[in-house]
């Protein structure tokens, strides 16, 4: 049975799994003003006696539930609980229609406001972690991962992006009504649309097309930034084994952002990523989430380092393969950089206050390479792949990683590999001290 997250408590439900979420949703612009009704498809893994759903800020105006009585429900402190009027046994199927409406807004975290955010003109969503809420009621877990149906009616003149396939897109006088289907499981925080003044740019069809959407402003400094786009997506399907979706989009807002950020399918990026020095290695970086993250999810906030160390490895990768700095000359670099940080982040529980602590991700990346170096660049590529085809659309903790590491090195090189191996991992996973490379 899942655990709840013991980083993030207070989010999502160990009790049931959400099997399908369908979003109705119609979004005004210039009111910020988010109404529709999501139908939420879920089996109880447990006797229930009520439904905990996480919404942020919204008036809920109905609950209706087939499969169980509906006792009553109340909706505080951006938790929607749902009392069934009689427990539904373990098991069981149940349909949850909740009717909302408001203004969406930022869910406040340790980390930053999370999830809506209003553009200059337009909207993005970028969850991670625990933002999902800030637009759809939702079990909030990261490994709770469910199939999605969003449809969104905006005015006519926006373009819609959700994860997904597009499905179905109707025009009506002044508005116009997006449908997008998602048929991977999702975690809820991955679930995204970016509503804004855009158009669609091709990075290549090989071996599943890419695009950019944005701005047509943007559209020559990308077309000249993201030329070779399609050359990483073949490295790392060579690296990392198929990619995992349908396609890939990148989503360049006219506003600045902080940092990109994945989604399913998608990365959202700022108009400052295409010009400043981070913008290079951001895109592999963002790219790679698609493996690491979006297709094998974490199990717990806890295991992040599984998302950011292999997204941060990835962006050295693509340095040796583009035939700039080589991953283990970036490995020296930064490994320099953090022997004189503080020695007190142990990588395999590094605290939910640190979880995007750069020495997470850089650390994280280093782990990867000292093992790669133990391994052989045959195994280590092999046991890469394995991991995510055995874990793809599933969800992971930092002991699967270990087991798969002993298996692949006890088949490579019998039990003293696979010693050597797990030696390694403990000094660098479990121990706050920076191991030597």
């Amino acid at each position: 049975m899942r655990a709840r997250d013991p980083y993030r408590p207070a989010h999502g439900s160990d009790a049931f799994q959400v099997e399908h979420y369908d979003l109705d949703l119609t979004y005004r612009v210039a009111a910020n003003r988010l109404a529709g009704t999501a139908t939420l498809r879920l089996r109880a893994l447990e006797q229930l006696s009520e439904i905990s759903l996480d919404l942020n800020g919204f008036t809920v105006e109905n609950v209706s539930v087939t499969g169980a009585r509906l006792g009553r429900y109340r909706h505080r402190a951006r938790k929607l609980v749902i009392k069934l009027a009689d427990d539904a046994a373990a098991g069981s199927e149940l349909h949850v229609s909740v009717r909302y409406a408001g203004n969406p807004r930022p869910v406040p975290s340790p980390w930053g406001p999370l999830g809506w955010e209003e553009l200059e003109d337009g909207a993005l969503v970028a969850s991670q972690p625990t933002g999902a809420s800030s637009w759809f009621p939702c079990n909030d877990h990261p490994a709770d991962k469910a199939t999605y149906r969003t449809s969104l009616t905006v005015d006519s003149p926006y373009f819609v992006l959700a994860h997904g396939e597009l499905t179905g897109r109707r025009v009506r006088a002044a508005t116009t009504t997006w449908v997008y289907e998602e048929r991977h499981p999702t975690s809820a925080y991955l679930a995204t649309v970016q509503i804004g003044p855009y158009e669609e740019l091709s990075l290549g069809t090989s071996p599943v097309p890419q695009r950019a959407v944005l701005p047509p402003s943007l559209k020559k400094l990308a077309r000249r930034q993201l030329a070779h786009h399609g050359k990483i997506m073949r490295t790392f399907t060579r690296l990392f084994g198929p990619y995992p979706f349908a396609g890939y989009a990148l989503v360049v807002t006219a506003d600045d952002l902080e940092i990109p950020v994945e989604a399913q399918g998608v990365s959202i990026f700022g108009a400052n990523h295409l010009t400043d020095d981070d913008g290079e290695r951001l895109v592999p970086h963002e790219l790679a989430h698609q493996w690491f993250g979006n297709s094998v999810s974490v199990s717990s906030w806890q295991h992040i380092w599984l998302n950011e160390g292999f997204a941060c490895y990835a962006e050295w990768l693509w340095s040796e393969a583009a035939g700039d700095a080589s991953a283990a000359d970036l490995a020296r670099n930064w490994h320099a950089r953090l022997a004189v940080l503080e020695q007190d982040l142990v990588l395999a529980d590094p605290g939910p206050e640190n979880i995007f602590d750069d020495r997470v991700y850089k650390r994280g990346a280093l782990t990867l390479h000292a093992l790669r170096s133990v391994l052989g660049d045959e195994v280590f590529f092999d046991l890469v792949r394995d991991w995510t085809a055995r874990h793809r659309y599933g969800a992971v903790d930092t002991d699967d990683f270990r087991d798969l590491v002993e298996e692949h090195a006890a088949r490579a090189g019998g039990e003293p590999l696979a010693s050597r191996s797990a030696a390694l991992l403990t000094r660098w996973l479990d121990s706050a001290e920076l191991p030597a490379l």
